[in-house]
């Protein structure tokens, strides 16, 4: 719902801010007061082209805004396609601001946005009909979901059925089409995958054996140090020479001379004891040394093979993962899908038989959906011409025009779509002898906005577009035909807001929210200024659209009992 409307330095209007209602929101006034000038700027929030002219006259730019209260999850997809954070409460606020040197800025929640993004939400919560093309139902694409929506929940259970066996029908015809590929393209992947598993394979790679090789390659290439090291402490801890004894000499020296004192006192005895203990430990320490330094022997060609090995792990591991583990992983894959592609015939086959089955149940739904569509669109075709003789359109023909689209292409594939197999398509005859022809070759503006009155009147309860704007809906009507024009706006307002721009007293009376648009003139300038009016005072604008500048006490009593009986039509 559009909740207000800032609006500066477009055409005469200086600074106008309207704050718009609930249900039906008429907004009148004398010729030239600018009530084209508030639509112009609707469809500028809604991205439709604007010119620098529009800009006020000495101003060097121009700048509206609106706010609406929206349902978050019906704009969720394209919030999150453009990155626009949704507001808790439904705020939304889109901004447009241009100026006489051609920049173009537009805002959605205070994030920088294109005019086709500012579009593509305004085709979402907002319609305007009458002399601009920002009509939903202009577009034949969004015809289907009407009817559809229209014919209720016996088709939405046939469509989300037909829509799980089409997304397994894209599903198998895409895997089919990866197996039945160019026969060269299926050779050079057996080659590659074949080479790729040989390859891993030859290398016979295990786990945890490119730390082991890491290990023996530094102690290979240190082997000269170790020796030199272990056999330095082996001479140290055993050997000695004539300069000096070992240190196993030492401490067997210093024991000797202390069992020498033992007599003397028990605690000697002790301390040889721990000096025994370090004897036989020190024993152990030297022959885990001896046996070190003889097994190790600096081989050189040992040495060549550990370095060629890790060098060909490094090499797999370069193309295939960043472990041994995930090289052995991919060549088990790669030979999974080895296999499957030599079963490729084999499979190939029974997808061919899961798709033609499927094919016969999406055939078998699409034309289910058909004959829902075809009873609903007599229906709906019945309705709509009586709602078109009520709008003084008694020679008006409307049809629902569904094309069952069967037909294969060469290679007998038929082309289904998310609603099946129908094309739909809104057409209407104004006049007797005339051919139906699209409702968007429709060439009156009034006729127009009549015909897409009877039509969302109908459909309001299924349209989710929550603000519909009538421009010029009056135009060649008058009468009983204005009274109905009036009554039906009012109908739509019960599920929609509505803002009507008209010159019938008929249509203004039946507002909830009436709004005087006016011009104002003084020496230097003209602007146009906008008023919400208390019910007094629409009873006198009414006044003023029934009799002009020439109001009687007869002009406003009828005024009144307009808006009187409006109060009843409303109220039944």
């Amino acid at each position: 719902m559009l909740l207000q409307l800032d609006i500066h330095n477009i055409a005469i209007i200086d600074r106008v801010s309207i704050e718009l209602g609930k249900g039906l929101n008429i907004l009148t006034g004398e010729t030239g007061a600018g009530k084209s000038i508030i639509i112009d700027s609707i469809n500028a929030i809604l991205g439709e082209r604007v010119s620098k002219d529009l800009i006020r006259t000495g101003k060097d730019k121009a700048r509206i805004e609106a706010v609406f209260q929206v349902d978050n999850s019906k704009l969720s997809d394209i919030f999150e396609e453009f990155g626009i954070e949704a507001e808790e409460d439904g705020t939304l606020i889109i901004s447009r601001e241009f100026t006489t040197q051609g920049r173009n800025t537009c805002r959605i929640n205070g994030k920088i946005a294109t005019v086709s993004m500012v579009k593509r939400i305004g085709e979402r919560i907002i319609d305007v009909h009458g002399q601009h093309d920002n009509q939903s139902l202009l577009r034949t694409d969004s015809h289907i979901g009407l009817l559809d929506a229209f014919a209720g929940e016996r088709i939405q259970v046939l469509k989300q059925k037909y829509q799980e066996i089409l997304s397994r029908y894209n599903k198998t015809k895409s895997r089919l089409r990866e197996l039945t590929g160019d026969i060269y393209d299926i050779e050079r992947k057996i080659d590659i995958l074949k080479y790729q598993v040989d390859e891993i394979k030859k290398a016979r790679l295990k786990t945890g054996e490119e730390e082991e090789l890491n290990k023996q390659r530094l102690i290979y290439s240190n082997a000269e140090k170790i020796i030199a090291a272990l056999s330095n402490a082996y001479e140290l801890l055993c050997g000695g020479n004539n300069l000096r004894g070992s240190a196993s000499d030492a401490i067997n020296e210093a024991l000797s001379e202390i069992n020498g004192i033992t007599r003397f006192d028990e605690k000697y005895v002790g301390i040889a004891g721990k000096i025994e203990d370090i004897t036989y430990r020190l024993e152990d320490v030297i022959e885990d040394i001896r046996k070190e330094r003889d097994l190790i022997e600096f081989d050189p060609n040992m040495q060549e093979q550990i370095e060629e090995r890790l060098d060909l792990i490094y090499k797999l591991k370069r193309k295939y993962g960043s472990s041994v583990e995930e090289v052995l992983e991919f060549c088990e894959k790669a030979e999974k899908e080895l296999e499957e592609v030599f079963r490729s015939e084999e499979l190939a086959e029974e997808l061919k038989k899961e798709l033609a089955k499927l094919n016969e149940e999406l055939y078998a739904l699409a034309a289910q959906m058909n004959q829902e569509r075809q009873k609903a669109a007599k229906v709906l075709e019945d309705m709509i011409g009586n709602e078109l003789a009520d709008l003084e359109m008694k020679n008006a023909k409307f049809k629902v025009n569904i094309e069952f689209d069967d037909k294969a292409d060469d290679n007998g594939e038929r082309k289904y779509t998310g609603n099946g197999l129908d094309i739909v398509e809104f057409l209407i005859s104004t006049n007797v002898g005339e051919p139906l022809k699209p409702l968007s070759k429709i060439a009156s503006g009034g006729e127009m906005s009549r015909i897409m009155l009877a039509i969302k009147n109908i459909l309001a309860n299924v349209d989710s577009i929550p603000t519909l704007i009538f421009d010029e809906i009056d135009i060649g009507i008058s009468g009983r035909a204005s009274q109905k024009v009036g009554e039906k706006l009012s109908s739509i307002s019960k599920n929609h807001q509505v803002i009507c721009v008209t010159h019938l007293a008929q249509i203004a009376c039946m507002a909830d929210n009436h709004y005087l648009i006016e011009k104002i003139s003084d020496k230097s300038s003209t602007r146009t200024v906008v008023k919400k009016l208390s019910h007094e005072e629409s009873k006198y604008e009414i006044a003023r659209i029934i009799s002009g500048s020439d109001m009687s006490d007869i002009t406003i009593k009828h005024a009144e009992e307009m808006l009187e009986n409006a109060r009843r039509i409303k109220g039944r």
